[in-house]
């Protein structure tokens, strides 16, 4: 940075901690205000937007991280990073893009006007206020940003579309990151969010068992049909010994059934998937194959072979007293 003089620790390691970014009042509080400005007059730091720098080259690409620190400290002292980034910086995994970055600060809050006109390679800001932000829904990190069960649910709530929302809340409690609980706890306290019946919902079908999108789907479908419910995922040893979860299971009639995504298709993933389906044979249980594609559009046909596999293994559908 070439930085010398008072002061100029703080700001390094101030730098160091905001991946690059710092805003004109950090930076004048440890340096004077004519060495910041011979710092971007030189090219050693340059504007981002109006209160807020960069450090380095200003043809240098942005990297994820100088994307959220530019949003969060342009939206002013309260803001916090929030929705489907703020979730990717608390460790969310997916392949889901945004094309807005999304910040959330408290009602009463006025947010800085420092981000209407970004450099190319930015993403847009998108400034939300909320009158809801307890908390236990804040949390400190790099940037401050809200917690990820409150991340998961926003994220969710705006999404783009009902199957997103549902893949973004599976994917948190799936990875680990988030209990079914604690998203139900925030949607508790979010009375007002966009799809809350569908988001409840979802979470209530978390909770008992299916943690993936395919899985969610196939309760639903259950249910739809006059069938009974699988009793979600169940931990059971592979031919190789590992521990594997079962997508469903009906323990009282042995009905295992396994969902495909696209990581099916690998030619390694097939082959550990017919050892694990003979294991299951040899045991004893029945075992059926669904494409998720199939579960969601073809629901009909899934159910007829659902009925017909638990009809075989002594299920009734109107059980006669005895």
């Amino acid at each position: 940075m070439g930085v010398a003089g008072d002061g100029a620790l703080r700001v390094e390691w101030l730098l160091f901690e905001q991946a690059g970014i710092i805003t004109w009042g950090q930076a004048t509080a440890e340096l004077s205000p004519a060495k910041v400005r011979h710092l971007v007059t030189s090219g050693r730091w340059h504007r981002v937007c109006r209160g807020v720098l960069r450090a380095g080259s200003a043809n240098a690409v942005y990297s994820r991280d100088q994307q959220w620190w530019v949003a969060v400290l342009g939206a002013g002292d309260q803001a916090l990073l929030s929705g489907l980034a703020a979730a990717q910086a608390g460790g969310l995994r997916g392949t889901w893009r945004y094309d807005t970055v999304d910040v959330l600060i408290p009602h009463p809050a006025h947010p800085a006007d420092l981000l209407r006109r970004l450099p190319l390679g930015l993403p847009a800001v998108r400034i939300r206020r909320t009158r809801v932000l307890p908390p236990q829904d804040r949390q400190r990190g790099r940037p401050h940003r809200t917690s990820m069960a409150r991340s998961l649910v926003d994220a969710a709530q705006w999404a783009r579309t009902d199957d997103q929302a549902q893949e973004i809340l599976a994917a948190g409690c799936q990875q680990r990151r988030v209990t079914s609980a604690a998203l139900q706890s925030v949607l508790d306290r979010l009375p007002r969010a966009r799809r809350r019946p569908l988001l409840r919902q979802t979470i209530r079908d978390i909770a008992g068992g299916a943690e993936a999108l395919s899985e969610i789907d196939l309760v639903r479908l259950c249910r739809r049909y006059g069938l009974p419910v699988p009793e979600g995922q169940e931990r059971r040893p592979d031919a190789d010994g590992r521990t594997r979860f079962l997508d469903a299971y009906w323990r009282r009639w042995r009905l295992h059934v396994e969902v495909d995504g696209a990581h099916h298709m690998d030619v390694r993933n097939w082959a550990a998937d017919l050892r694990r389906q003979n294991k299951v044979w040899i045991e004893g249980d029945r075992i059926l194959r669904f494409t998720a594609f199939d579960v969601r559009r073809r629901p009909a046909e899934v159910a007829a072979q659902l009925r017909a596999a638990l009809t075989a293994a002594g299920w009734s559908a109107d059980p006669t007293p005895s």
